[in-house]
C-alpha cells in the first residue's frame, strides 16, 4: 500500500488509536502511519494490550514501548483479564481486547486496527464453519462504527505478503508470537494447515473470499436500508423494542430486524437459535414473567411488551448501607451516584432518636404509599408505578430500622409522610452514564 492509499483510507480522519500488538501487521501498520504523519497533520496515540497469557508478554510490551519512544508515539499498554472457561481463549481474548479499546479510545479519535487480507480470508471460514449467514459472512468491513467512533481497518486489501515486503524495505523489527504456530486454536488451524493448502491449489483463494465477503456485505447493507424504517417505527426514545408488530411478522423478517436491533446497541451479532430463544423465552414468555436471556455481557429483558437491551450489572438485593444522621451526603454503590440531604428532593418525616437509618435495594412484605388508598404487595406497587424490574434493584429504598420510608424518587410509605411537620429533603444525584 502507497502512502496516497492510506491517506484515502482514512477518510479524512486526524485523530487516530492504533492497536499495536508489535506483530508484523500492528508494526508496518503504525510505521505507514508515522511516515503519513511527516505529510500532514496527524495525531497519533498506540495502545498495546497485556493478555497476560504468555510468559514474553512483558518483553512485548517493552519492544513496543521502546519502538513508540523511537517514532514519537504515545503508548498506552493497557492489562487485561482474560477468562476463556465460557467462549474459549481466542474469543474472550478478543473481547478483552474491544473492551479496553472503549476504555481508552478519546473523543474525536478513531480506532485503527490491522487486520488484513488473509485475517478476512480467515474470519470468512471461520464464519461458515459456525453456520454463519450473510452477516457473519460479511466478515470485517473496512470502516464500521465502533461506538461514537469509526473503526477502520486500512490494510484489509493487503496481502500478509506485501506487509512483509514493507517490512523489508523498510528494517522494521516486530514480535513473533510462538502461539501463533499452535494449531489448537481454530484460527492458526486455518492459517498454518489448511489456507497454505488452499492457496497451493487456487492462488487467488483469499481474494475471492474476499469479494464475497465484500457481496455479503452490500446485500446485508440493502436489507439494513429497507428495513430502517419498519424498525425506527418499533424502537421507542429508550431503544426498547415493541413486540406486538413482530408478532404480526413472518419468522425471516421478525429476525431480521431483532439482529438490527441488537447491532444498534452494538452487540455482537446472535446466532439462529439464540434469535429463537429471544423471541421463544424473552418476548413470548407469560405476561406475568420476569424472563431475561444473557448475551455476552449484555441481556435482553421484557417490559410491557416491549424488549430492552441491558449491561449486566451486580445485583444489589442484600446490600445494607448504614447512614449516620450526622452525615449529610451517602455515596451510593456500583456508580449510582450519592444521596443528599438538603433543601430540596424527596420529603420525609425526620427519624426519631430510637431509629438508625439504612438504604437498601429491596423490600418486602405490603406497603401503604401516599396518596393510594389501601396497602398493596411492593411488587405490585412497583408495576402500578411503571418501574421496570431492573430498575428496582437500583432504587435506593430508605429504611428507619426495619420500616421501609420511601424508594428515593418514586413513592413515600405513609410510615415516612413528614405531614405538616419539619422533616428531610432527600436528593438523589445520580453518576452520567
Amino acid at each position: 500500500m502507497s502512502l496516497s492509499d492510506l491517506r484515502h483510507q482514512l477518510a479524512g480522519q486526524r485523530q487516530l488509536l492504533v492497536g499495536y500488538s508489535g506483530g508484523l501487521d500492528s508494526s508496518v501498520l503504525l510505521h505507514q502511519l508515522v511516515c503519513l504523519r511527516q505529510q500532514q497533520d496527524l495525531s497519533i496515540r498506540a495502545i498495546h494490550i497485556h493478555h497476560g497469557l504468555n510468559p514474553l508478554a512483558d518483553s512485548w510490551a517493552e519492544h513496543c514501548r521502546q519502538q513508540c519512544a523511537q517514532w514519537q508515539v504515545e503508548l498506552i499498554v493497557a492489562r487485561v483479564q482474560v477468562d476463556g472457561r465460557e467462549k474459549g481463549i481466542e474469543a474472550a481474548a478478543r473481547e478483552a481486547r474491544y473492551q479496553a479499546f472503549r476504555q481508552y479510545i478519546q473523543p474525536g479519535e478513531s480506532l485503527l486496527t490491522a487486520q488484513h487480507l488473509d485475517d478476512q480470508c480467515e474470519t470468512l471460514l471461520l464464519a461458515l464453519k459456525r453456520g454463519s449467514g450473510p452477516a457473519g459472512l460479511a466478515a470485517m468491513p473496512r470502516s464500521a462504527k465502533f461506538a461514537e467512533h469509526l473503526h477502520l481497518r486500512p490494510l484489509l486489501a493487503q496481502t500478509r505478503e506485501q506487509l512483509e515486503q514493507w517490512a523489508a524495505e523498510h528494517h522494521l523489527s516486530w514480535i513473533e508470537d510462538d502461539s501463533n504456530q499452535d494449531t489448537r486454536y481454530d484460527r492458526n488451524f486455518l492459517r498454518q494447515v489448511i489456507l497454505p493448502e488452499l492457496t497451493a491449489r487456487w492462488p487467488h483463494f483469499a481474494c475471492a473470499t474476499a469479494r464475497s465477503a465484500a457481496l455479503c456485505g452490500e446485500q446485508e447493507q440493502l436489507l439494513d436500508e429497507l428495513l430502517a424504517e419498519s424498525l425506527n417505527a418499533l424502537i421507542d426514545e429508550q431503544g426498547a423494542l415493541a413486540i406486538a408488530p413482530l408478532a404480526a411478522m413472518s419468522e425471516n423478517r421478525r429476525a431480521a430486524l431483532l439482529r438490527r436491533w441488537i447491532g444498534r446497541q452494538q452487540g455482537l451479532m446472535p446466532s439462529r437459535d439464540a434469535l429463537t430463544r429471544i423471541w421463544q423465552e424473552v418476548a413470548c414468555s407469560r405476561e406475568d414473567a420476569e424472563p431475561r436471556l444473557q448475551l455476552g455481557n449484555f441481556e435482553i429483558r421484557r417490559f410491557r411488551d416491549r424488549l430492552y437491551w441491558l449491561a449486566r450489572a451486580v445485583s444489589l438485593r442484600d446490600e445494607v448501607i448504614d447512614w449516620p444522621v450526622t452525615v449529610p451526603d451517602l455515596v451510593l454503590p456500583a456508580n449510582m451516584g450519592k444521596l443528599v440531604r438538603g433543601n430540596s428532593g424527596v420529603a420525609v418525616r425526620a427519624p426519631n432518636a430510637d431509629e438508625t437509618v439504612s438504604v437498601r435495594f429491596q423490600a418486602q412484605g405490603k406497603f401503604h404509599i401516599v396518596g393510594r388508598a389501601g396497602s398493596r404487595p411492593i411488587k405490585k406497587i412497583w408495576q402500578e408505578l411503571g418501574v421496570a424490574p431492573w430498575l428496582r434493584e437500583r432504587t435506593p429504598l430508605l429504611f428507619y430500622n426495619e420500616q421501609l420510608i420511601a424508594a428515593i424518587g418514586i413513592f413515600v410509605t405513609r410510615e415516612g409522610d413528614p405531614q405538616e411537620q419539619f422533616g428531610w429533603q432527600i436528593c438523589w444525584q445520580k453518576e452520567e452514564q
